[in-house]
Parts: structure tokens; sequence; C-alpha cells
């Protein structure tokens, strides 16, 4: 399974993204998912989470600003990010997939996020 994010970008804090993560078959269908991210000089941390079934995780971070979303008949996932601030910023990848070593096995390249004014 390939998976290919996008919508990132450069944006002021407060201001807003949606990234996407489209996948190369229906993964979706079958496999819950998660986006990451991580900053320069630190370790990629969760940020949010949905199971198949549709129970949602949030960070702490993000929780109230961030809304995670799938389409499951386009293979696609949707991060929405509202009022971000400069401490979002990092790559942010897309995974999902059957659950190995305490993460999904498939991964994006990642999407460029950087909250800047």
């Amino acid at each position: 399974v390939q998976l290919v994010e996008s919508g990132g970008g450069l944006v002021q804090p407060g201001g807003s993204l949606t990234l996407s993560c489209a996948a190369s078959r229906s993964i979706f269908v079958t496999h819950g998912h998660a986006w990451y991210r991580q900053a320069p000089g630190k370790q990629r941390e969760l940020v949010a989470d949905i199971s198949l079934r549709g129970t949602i995780n949030y960070a702490d971070s993000v929780k109230g600003r961030f809304t995670l979303s799938r389409d499951k008949d386009t293979k696609h996932a949707y991060l929405q990010m509202n009022d971000l601030k400069v401490e979002d910023t990092g790559t942010y990848y897309c995974n999902t997939g059957p659950w190995k070593d305490g993460q999904r096995a498939y991964w994006g390249q990642g999407t460029q996020v950087t909250v800047s004014s």
C-alpha cells in the first residue's frame, strides 16, 4: 500500500490547513489510521488516531483544533487543522494498515507544515 500526503505548507499562527492522505487501495475500509508529526530534533509523536470502528483519539495539544476524518469510498483520509500554532510545525505523516511492532504497517513520505509569522 502506498500512501501520499499532501496539503502542507507555510501558514501564519491562527491559520488553517487541511492535510490529505491518498492510499493506493481502499485500506481505510479495513483498517484504522493515524496522523503523526515530527518536529526538527524531536521524536515522532502521535497527533490523532481513528480505529476501524470510528473511535478517535487526539493528542492533548491538538484537541479542539484538529479534526481527523476519512472517506472510505475514495481511499482518502484528512486532517483538518485550525488555529495553528508555531509548535504545530513539523513533518506530518499518514499511517495505516495492520498493527506491526506497536504501529500500523504503512507510512507516507510526509508533508511539511510550517507555522510562522
